[in-house]
């Protein structure tokens, strides 16, 4: 699963690595602890354009009443997407990407202790998840709301938790927003072992409330 994840380039950055253009109301960077239910940058394409915008982490299906009326849909995952109901016509329609520079994943010692690992690009700033979205309006409230997709992890990871986002490469992004015709669903698939590195932080980011770059630094013995 993915339930923590950083993003610490601007707005700019960002804009120019998906060439997308920004919207002016984007949550502020550098975030080292992005928690369900915040706000997220996100890149979807309409109509030939790329446009980087918010959405509100925690996909909120149509027939919820209150956004709190169901589950936190947080995550989707790969192998039963198309057919859930929250999320099959989703993942037809409304894919989207969410930028992030690493997330947050934890195991547990012999006294149940939650211990946080912190997983980034091994030979990069910037990874995209895949995603699904959707407008969500009810009472005259409306958000635009989003998951990111998960499937099992790969080899590497595989030791610290058995789910991971699925990571798309650049070459993958115009297949998954919809730009390059059908077949998003093969990119649907862990990332390559070497492609990113883990290692052990500090409990602080336990907390949802923690924030700053002290929270993504190894943890030395």
């Amino acid at each position: 699963m993915c339930g923590r994840f950083a993003i610490t380039l601007p707005d700019d950055a960002m804009a120019r690595a998906f060439d997308a253009r920004p919207a002016n109301d984007l949550p502020p960077v550098p975030r080292f602890n992005i928690c369900p239910t915040q706000p997220v940058a996100s890149v979807i394409s309409c109509e030939g354009q790329r446009h980087l915008g918010p959405m509100r982490w925690g996909f909120l299906p149509h027939w919820y009443r209150t956004p709190t009326d169901g589950p936190l849909l947080i995550n989707a995952r790969a192998e039963t997407i198309a057919e859930k109901p929250a999320f099959r016509a989703a993942v037809r329609a409304r894919r989207c990407i969410i930028p992030a520079s690493g997330f947050y994943e934890w195991t547990k010692d012999a006294a149940g202790n939650r211990l946080p690992w912190y997983i980034r690009p091994t030979q990069a700033d910037l990874m995209a998840f895949a995603g699904v979205w959707q407008v969500w309006e009810q009472g005259g409230e409306r958000h635009v709301t989003c998951a990111i997709v998960t499937c099992p992890a790969n080899a590497a990871l595989a030791h610290i938790h058995h789910r991971m986002p699925v990571i798309l490469a650049p070459d993958d992004w115009a297949l998954w927003l919809g730009e390059a015709g059908h077949g998003a669903a093969t990119l649907m698939r862990p990332a390559p072992d070497a492609a990113l590195t883990a290692h052990r932080v500090g409990t602080a980011v336990n907390s949802n409330k923690a924030s700053g770059a002290a929270l993504t630094e190894p943890l030395h013995a």
